[in-house]
């Protein structure tokens, strides 16, 4: 099995020199600059958004009870955390994110693993999947009130559910695209089932398992923000939801700032890993 994965590189490299130039240059690991330029072209466009932004705001076509401009939003940004109420409402959104976000980690990849490589258990668990993926959980939040209360309990379990189907969707996808070119030469060497599970499918599925995580931390975040604009103690949910009713746009939108970000660094870290699984890959640079 290693001599069949070793000598496909030399094969490679034998008929590489019959590649156009064109396409050898597009597979050529990129300059310090092409690494740079997507976070330097990212930052220009939100500054622009920002400047457009200030520059709205301070035409004051609207009162800043509806039109708050980033400096509003910055300045409410700094008072919130002068608070220390703030402390214990992340820390307990981050509580609720990482259980809920954690457990759909474990089932979502061990389902979909499972419904990926076995067919009849995709075929026992494909219908409810497919039911629980099409209903919005949200719907299910009054029932898990009156199972669990209004404690953590209840968005624990939107929290899961929202981020567990994404996960078992991407991880059967990563498993059942494997390319039936590496499962011939894997069998032909004689390697066995689990061999061939461990050694060609895990490794291949990989970037779609991340993708599904990426996936799952927007329907994760998306729980916590809902599960605590209806019940909540404590939470940045519930911190949004009575800035919002206490007509404080400012803090709200500062409260919605510290969500979106934390979603960023969640989605920067899974892509950052996802693509060192695929620096193997020739990327496509126009």
């Amino acid at each position: 099995m290693r001599r069949a994965i070793e000598a496909e590189p030399i094969a490679a490299r034998g008929s590489g020199d019959a590649m156009p130039a064109r396409e050898r240059r597009s597979a050529v690991k990129p300059g310090r600059m092409k690494e740079w330029e997507p976070l330097i072209i990212g930052l220009l466009t939100v500054a622009v958004v920002l400047t457009v932004w200030q520059l709205v705001a301070n035409a004051r076509l609207m009162p800043v009870l509806f039109l708050p401009g980033p400096w509003d939003v910055a300045q409410a940004f700094v008072k919130l955390f002068q608070q220390g109420d703030v402390w214990l409402d992340m820390a307990t959104s981050g509580e609720e994110l990482l259980i809920g976000f954690g457990m759909a980690i474990v089932v979502g990849l061990v389902l979909g693993l499972a419904m990926g490589w076995y067919t009849r258990v995709q075929y026992a668990l494909d219908p409810i999947v497919n039911f629980f993926y099409s209903t919005p959980r949200i719907v299910l939040l009054p029932l898990f009130i009156i199972w669990f209360g209004i404690d953590i309990q209840s968005k624990i379990a939107v929290i899961f559910l929202g981020a567990l189907f994404p996960i078992i969707i991407n991880t059967m996808a990563g498993v059942r695209n494997t390319e039936a070119a590496l499962l011939r030469v894997a069998r032909s060497f004689g390697a066995s089932d689990a061999l061939i599970f461990r050694r060609v499918v895990l490794p291949g599925s990989v970037p779609f398992i991340l993708t599904g995580f990426r996936l799952g931390v927007g329907h994760a975040l998306t729980g916590v923000v809902v599960g605590e604009l209806i019940a909540a103690k404590h939470g940045v949910g519930m911190l949004v939801a009575i800035a919002g009713q206490t007509f404080q746009t400012p803090k709200m939108l500062a409260g919605v700032m510290l969500i979106a970000g934390t979603g960023m660094l969640l989605t920067t870290i899974f892509q950052r890993i996802e693509n060192r699984f695929q620096t193997w890959r020739p990327q496509i640079r126009r």
